[in-house]
């Protein structure tokens, strides 16, 4: 794997934090990551599907500001275009957008490059590509609804299989909450992604607190 500066923080962390201002308790993204950046996250990824692209560029370019300061890494998903104008530090795609060789291309050497998989053979397929992608999403492990577009659950047997045949970082996902996110470690996850478990938390910092110490 190339040794692009803002996978440090992929390597070094146990949580990735998601924005999803649907499930927010009526927080705007801005002030959800800014409470998951106080909190101690260091990866943050921007999905949103529900805002102009005007909006969005908005939105991201605030929040690379604050990542800049927290020294976190900041993650756009899909949005190619955003992620260079903001000068993000990656970029998260899925299998049904841009080749993952064609957006390397685009966003160049130095950029993080994230993958969702949801098979064998799309694990595969990702770790054949050499430096081109730097790490794959697992998942969904558990059903979920923050995420419209979805395929059914992969269950634990997916994760099981690429913890033991894929040597690319993983971060799993998809309806890990507080209460099975033990059970993913357990499964070998050293890196999780919780959506609407963090972000629709009362507290987000304590609910960040207790999930760290289920991970470590």
């Amino acid at each position: 794997m190339v040794n692009r500066k803002a996978m440090k923080n992929f390597l070094a962390t146990n949580l990735y934090g998601l924005t999803a201002e649907e499930y927010s308790r009526g927080r705007s993204n801005i002030e959800t990551v800014k409470l998951m950046l106080d909190a101690g996250i260091r990866v943050i990824q921007y999905r949103e599907k529900s805002k102009t692209i005007r909006q969005m560029y908005g939105e991201c370019q605030l929040i690379r500001q604050m990542t800049q300061v927290a020294g976190a890494s900041f993650i756009v998903n899909d949005h190619v275009d955003l992620a260079l104008l903001v000068e993000a530090d990656g970029v998260h795609i899925g299998q049904d957008d841009l080749p993952p060789e064609k957006v390397r291309r685009l966003i160049g050497p130095e950029l993080v490059l994230g993958l969702s998989t949801h098979s064998p053979k799309q694990a595969q397929q990702a770790a054949a590509l050499g430096d081109t992608v730097d790490y794959i999403g697992v998942g969904p492990i558990f059903f979920t609804k923050t995420k419209k577009d979805v395929c059914h659950p992969v269950g634990l047997e997916y994760l099981d299989y690429v913890v033991g045949n894929i040597r690319l970082p993983l971060v799993a996902i998809g309806g890990i909450k507080e209460s099975n996110a033990a059970l993913v470690k357990q499964h070998g996850a050293r890196m999780v992604a919780l959506v609407s478990e963090i972000v629709g938390a009362a507290d987000i910092p304590e609910k960040v607190k207790a999930l760290r110490h289920l991970l470590t």
